[in-house]
């Protein structure tokens, strides 16, 4: 996949190019690819290639120069993320912090708060866990059930929070708690930052399918942060939770479809390797799963083109999340059954080769960031105009 943005952000590009070349080398060459939004593999590689980006100047490229970024615009975002993806460098370690807290942060956050996170952030100096589904409040959120009171000049935050990303590795959570005891759903939730190094805060790895721990369940038990530390206005959560959620600057996907592209044209070398193509019914399955990657190419591209005219994006943009896991589910599948038994054995200590960990990696993603069924829901009533559903 090639593309070209323009003269007008063609040296951009070269000096990305260029610095790729001469510091995408070693033992980072060696992990090309590695990690993904649930996937912790090579996770120290990747702190130390987020460390090499970041003296680099490569991280924050959209910020503000007086929190550490480099003030460039969205076109120029979008190219190193599309050259970043071409190379298959690592999967940011920092991704939490970079792509949803941070232009949170600059969005809905006090001055204060700005100079004291963000420069940590692009430093790789500080790490974050987003503190959002509990047991009971996973796609609906409205039903969180953690707690804060107010104690003088600090929160006491109380209650449990799980499938938080990387939640091990956090120096600080970004947690949506209920900070009005009478209010309900919606209402009066507020968001905190908390510190995790304390008395109350206790982290537990949860091991994945793959055999890896990059999810946490958090256990606040009276833990304290300053007054100061919420984002927004206290009983407004919800709202700075959206906006949280709703960061998508249509490059979100760009590299998961690359990587797409990569296992679709493996897909491929490996059928013609075992004469899977002489069926036509596996050769029909193939070319849809070949059409399928593309479909998510021109989605993407529609999105960035959308989004660099200043425009909205339009109904491919909230339909590519679902598209792209559920298409990626059935590639995975099909590489699984195209390797025969040779795809069900595992390495020494249950070590899995790219193939394994991307097929069971890939159960997880019509979950995450929104399940399926949620998404389906949006695309009827806000896409279609359907009417809601109705609720108990």
């Amino acid at each position: 996949m090639e593309l070209d943005f323009g003269p007008a952000v063609r040296d951009f590009r070269d000096e990305v190019r260029d610095w790729l070349v001469d510091h995408l080398v070693g033992e980072f060459a060696e992990h090309r690819g590695v990690g993904g939004p649930t996937d912790g593999a090579a996770w120290e590689v990747r702190l130390a290639w987020d460390r090499e980006l970041s003296a680099g100047g490569w991280l924050g490229i959209g910020w503000p120069q007086e929190y550490g970024g480099r003030g460039l615009g969205l076109l120029e975002e979008i190219v190193f993320e599309y050259e970043y993806a071409r190379v298959n460098a690592p999967y940011r370690a920092t991704v939490n912090a970079l792509d949803l807290l941070g232009p949170m942060l600059l969005k809905m956050g006090s001055e204060t708060q700005k100079k004291r996170f963000l420069p940590p952030i692009l430093a790789v100096e500080e790490l974050w866990g987003q503190g959002f589904s509990e047991p009971g409040a996973g796609s609906d959120l409205a039903s969180v059930r953690t707690r804060a009171e107010r104690d003088g000049d600090e929160w006491v935050v109380s209650g449990q929070k799980v499938w938080t990303s990387f939640g091990i590795h956090a120096d600080w959570i970004y947690v949506l708690t209920r900070t009005d005891p009478q209010s309900g759903r919606h209402k009066g939730l507020s968001l905190l930052l908390v510190p995790t190094d304390q008395p109350g805060v206790e982290i537990r790895p949860i091991r994945n399918l793959a055999g890896q721990d990059e999810f946490a369940e958090i256990f606040l038990s009276d833990a304290r942060t300053g007054a100061d530390m919420v984002v927004g206005e206290v009983g407004q959560g919800w709202r700075t939770a959206m906006a949280t959620l709703g960061i998508e600057r249509g490059t979100t996907l760009l590299p998961q479809q690359l990587t797409f592209e990569r296992e679709a044209e493996a897909l491929i070398d490996l059928a013609r390797e075992r004469g899977a193509l002489d069926d036509p019914m596996l050769r029909r399955r193939i070319v849809d799963a070949w059409i399928s990657v593309r479909i998510m190419r021109t989605t993407n591209l529609r999105t960035i083109a959308e989004l660099t005219a200043g425009r909205t994006p339009g109904a491919q943009a909230t339909t590519a999340k679902l598209y792209a896991s559920t298409r990626h589910q059935q590639l995975g599948q099909l590489a699984t059954e195209l390797a025969g038994p040779a795809g069900q054995i595992v390495g020494e200590d249950y070590d899995l080769d790219r193939r394994q960990r991307s097929f069971l990696l890939a159960l997880a993603e019509t979950i995450y960031g929104g399940s399926s069924e949620i998404q389906r829901n949006i695309i009827g009533e806000q896409v279609l105009g359907l009417p809601k559903e109705p609720r108990p």
